[in-house]
């Protein structure tokens, strides 16, 4: 067993590609190997900004052998007069020649003939240049390049290659490159890189050979030498690399890298007297951002503290990559925490170049917030008008109006508890700070200086915390709103740009979105869903079009396509939390059922019945009733003084009576319950297909039957169409 290493080493790569890179690393070199036959143990990537590498440990060092069946004729024809026993035909014969076997190894089976090759695996260092150059071929990235006059294209300049199975170089060459066994140190900590090229024969050989054995003189080329290669490092053999580019300040380990940023981080910032806030986010991106991470803290003004505290933490965050510095109570500290990529030399000097840069981005947002104090966020309204919404659906003044009415269309549709002119206040005043000088320059500041700037002009708490909320979620996994205000708005405004989109025939199609609608979407059923709100998705829908003025008979096709694009988020939604796939069927069979908070209540319920031991007994019951419930022609009433069988009599007593529990649970969506009683039916429907046979030759008995079989189906299937689950 041997370890192999592949590095492909490039100019920086941008760090949010990385996470994606390495996991995309190391799934083709374990489907690679597989597909080749390979026996390997583990494989584990390692990522630095210039630098993306696999291992893979326990490698053998011969291909699994194989076995391959190819068929051949029919028996009839690969034998002649058909005999098996007799004379191979002479396609008997074509056929064994072609597979590289003798025509007496071919074997009948089924009726045809097989050649059965039995293939001894290769030596696996003669496959790993081809596997190696598949698996860099195979890369994908969110944006490639070229260079130089080369055709291929990869995320950045590839600079150098190491392939090492064991100590064994394995050649592997792409643009002009070719592999070996050197990598790179860090860029500017050049001290071991100078003396790794200095101990290595290969340098010194060549300073001599150029300028004869003046120890000087060869010293000077060889730490040429080293420097025109970036610090080129010797990898000798797969368990040397962590450590050999370790003693060459490159931490390789994404993992252990992150760690120690977070702890040095974390570290500095109770030095200074409070905590970091550490975005995990950032914290990734800065992961990926440096090699040799070294923490560092620096100043800004006091004055700067009087901007509220997004103001100073989203130029902070988003264009600086710096970690904010808070004090036990929250509040900002005139610090923060950056991380550089080198050592601890001179560490007041960069910090003093980043407290240059940061200064100059607070400037600007104070000026900023200084100049859009001198207008309210309803003086704005007007100038809303400049800022086209869509193509033929007017500007964002003519949106701020809709949702307006579209908020109160959703409060009436909810029966939600609150305060009608708030709500309207905070719907018609949530797109205002669009047109501030804050949020243009700033733009990640949209719903946040809304909100501050509500504040500061006297506008209700609600209004103010409103407008913030209105946006959220604004990505995977962000914070939900928690008030109705905000809920209600936020609702309003992405399904207006949902519908507003499909009207104007641009649905999202395969990976294309442009318009972001399915997070919307997941948006408003996080948001639904969190809150419990319980709304016919059909009629906000229509109404939503209605406010768009989109014609009634466009809005009839409009609707129902709109719903089941919603639907389709719903439904990943629910199989990402975990609930099984047919579950998720079940329940979404019935198409007139858009209350998304009642599906996923159904549907919770029916996951944690499905697992119980009487869940099989009713579903197979509840299935052979839906069967025969089929047959129903026409609806009829059940007429008891039809029934012959005593079982007739008894599972219609049986259903009346859970049919009472069966409504008051429902009412309260209590679906455990709704369950629980569809069990109860499960000994009388069994007895009753036991005494009773359904399709008798009476019609009118027939159809009785049939009635009470469909009433009884209401039951068993009042949480979902058990049919569905597969046992």
């Amino acid at each position: 067993m041997e370890k192999l290493l592949f590095e492909i080493g490039t100019e920086e790569i941008p760090a949010k590609f990385m996470p994606n890179i390495l996991a995309q690393l190391k799934e083709l070199a374990e489907k690679k190997m597989t597909e080749l036959r390979i026996p390997f143990e583990s494989v584990k990537t390692y990522g630095t900004p210039r630098r993306m590498t696999f291992i893979a440990s326990g490698v053998a060092e011969a291909q699994e052998d194989s076995t391959v069946e190819a068929k051949g004729p029919s028996a009839k024809i690969a034998f002649v007069n058909g005999d098996i026993h007799g004379e191979p035909s002479k396609a008997a014969q074509g056929f064994a020649r072609g597979q590289g076997v003798d025509v007496k190894e071919l074997v009948v089976r089924d009726n045809y003939v097989y050649a059965i090759k039995h293939l001894a695996g290769q030596p696996v260092k003669e496959l790993l240049p081809g596997l190696l150059m598949d698996i860099l071929t195979s890369l994908n990235f969110p944006k490639n390049m070229r260079w130089a006059d080369h055709d291929f294209k990869f995320v950045r300049p590839i600079r150098w290659l190491v392939a090492l199975f064991g100590e064994e170089v394995i050649p592997v060459e792409i643009t002009g490159v070719k592999s070996g066994k050197f990598s790179r140190g860090h860029r500017f900590l050049r001290r071991s890189a100078v003396d790794a090229a200095m101990e290595h024969e290969s340098f010194i050989d060549a300073a001599k050979a150029v300028l004869g054995n003046a120890a000087a003189k060869a010293k000077n080329a060889v730490a040429s030498a080293a420097l025109g290669t970036y610090g080129a490092v010797e990898i000798p053999n797969a368990d040397a690399y962590e450590k050999t580019l370790y003693d060459n300040f490159v931490m390789v380990d994404q993992d252990a890298r992150r760690e120690l940023i977070r702890q040095q981080v974390t570290d500095m910032g109770v030095a200074e007297g409070g905590h970091a806030e550490i975005n995990e986010d950032l914290l990734e991106e800065v992961n990926y951002l440096v090699e040799w991470p070294t923490a560092l803290c620096g100043n800004f003004e006091d004055k700067f503290l009087a901007l509220p505290k997004e103001c100073i933490i989203t130029p902070m965050r988003e264009h600086q990559r710096y970690f904010p510095v808070l004090a036990e109570d929250g509040s900002l500290l005139n610090k923060f925490i950056t991380v550089r990529n080198g050592g601890k030399e001179h560490l007041d000097i960069v910090a003093h170049g980043n407290e240059r840069v940061l200064r100059a981005r607070l400037s600007d947002a104070e000026f900023f917030f200084d100049e859009d104090r001198k207008q309210s966020l309803a003086d704005r309204l007007e100038k809303l008008k400049t800022v086209s919404f869509q193509e033929g659906l007017g500007n964002m003044n003519d949106k701020s109006n809709r949702l307006v009415q579209a908020a109160d269309m959703l409060a009436m549709a909810i029966n939600a508890k609150v305060d009608k002119e708030k709500l309207e206040r905070a719907a018609l005043l949530c797109k205002c700070d669009l047109v501030t000088g804050m949020v243009i320059e700033f733009t990640e500041l949209q719903g946040v200086m809304g909100r501050e700037y509500a504040k500061l002009d006297g506008e209700a708490p609600e209004v103010a915390l409103g407008i913030y909320e209105h946006y959220l979620p604004r990505f995977a996994g962000d914070e939900l709103p928690k008030t109705d205000i905000g809920r209600l708005v936020g609702i309003a405004d992405k399904l207006d740009n949902i519908c507003a989109t499909f009207s104007r025939g641009l649905a999202p199609t395969g990976s294309q979105d442009p318009y972001a609608l399915r997070r919307q979407a997941l948006g408003i059923i996080n948001i639904l869903l969190d809150a419990n709100y319980h709304v016919s998705m059909y009629k906000v829908i229509a109404g939503s079009l209605y406010l768009l003025n989109i014609p009634a008979e466009e809005t009839k096709k409009l609707v129902p396509q709109i719903a089941e694009f919603l639907k389709q988020r719903l439904r990943n939604l629910m199989i990402d939390q975990g609930i099984r796939y047919d579950v998720v069927d079940a329940v979404m069979a019935e198409e007139r059922n858009d209350d998304f908070a009642d599906l996923v209540a159904r549907a919770q319920a029916l996951n944690s019945f499905v697992a119980a031991e009487e869940a099989p007994a009713l579903i197979q019951a509840a299935t052979r009733v839906a069967n025969l419930c089929k047959k129903i022609e026409e609806e009829t009433a059940i007429n008891p003084q039809l029934f012959v069988a005593p079982a007739e009599g008894e599972l219609h007593d049986a259903a009346v009576a859970s049919s009472k529990e069966v409504l008051a649970a429902a009412v309260k969506y209590d679906y455990a319950a709704v369950l629980a009683e569809a069990t109860k039916l499960v000994a009388p429907i069994n007895k009753f297909f036991e005494d009773v046979m359904v399709m008798d030759e009476d019609v009118r008995v027939k159809n009785n039957r049939l009635a009470l079989l469909s009433a009884v189906k209401d039951i068993t299937h009042a949480v979902g169409d058990l049919s569905a689950i597969v046992q």
